[in-house]
């Protein structure tokens, strides 16, 4: 909790410029009030240089946030309090804010969710979901042109089928849609 507003703007930028609730107004009005509040720690030339509308915001983000960790913990600071007054709901979900809040919550009630296994859907990986996928095709396959009586040309959707497969499934499916044809 001790961290200085210089190493915590080094652990948000990577936030800060990914994160798309702050868009070009926003980044203006921060620009604004550092110009305006503390010219010392942006003059009228910096502020010109970073609100240039010609360069994505994304960018002049990435420029901000460099030249104010180049400036130093008042420059840092400054931003967090224009961040605060601005873009009150992006300051609450800043990195370093969220790992205070839990480290200020008793241990007992902090979540046990880690940010990365919220998005891991399962362990498996690539090769099982393409597994199942493919399953679910061939049952489907199997489904819809199963029944020679009621789909013509189904044996020959079959035989089709299966060029692309395995030798032993190949044969059964040949074997399938041969049977199929004598009916």
């Amino acid at each position: 909790m001790g961290d200085s507003f210089h190493e915590q703007l080094k652990t948000d930028s990577w936030f800060l410029k990914s994160d798309r609730r702050l868009d070009t107004e926003l980044v203006d009005k921060i620009i604004l009030q550092l110009n305006r509040i503390y010219p010392q720690i942006l003059t009228d030339k910096e502020a010109t240089k970073f609100r240039d509308l010609d360069v994505p915001t994304c960018v002049r983000l990435a420029e901000l946030l460099t030249h104010l960790q180049e400036k130093g913990e008042e420059a840092c600071r400054e931003f967090y309090r224009a961040l605060h007054l601005h873009v009150e709901d992006v300051y609450f979900s800043l990195p370093t804010r969220l790992r205070r809040r839990l480290e200020s919550v008793d241990p007992g009630m902090r979540p046990a969710v880690r940010p990365t296994d919220r998005y891991a859907l399962n362990q498996q990986g690539p090769l099982f979901f393409l597994s199942c996928f493919s399953a679910a095709v061939g049952v489907a396959l199997l489904y819809y042109y199963g029944d020679v009586k009621a789909a013509s040309g189904s044996s020959s959707a079959l035989g089709f089928a299966a060029l692309g497969i395995g030798r032993k499934v190949r044969e059964v499916l040949i074997w399938y849609t041969e049977d199929g044809l004598g009916r």
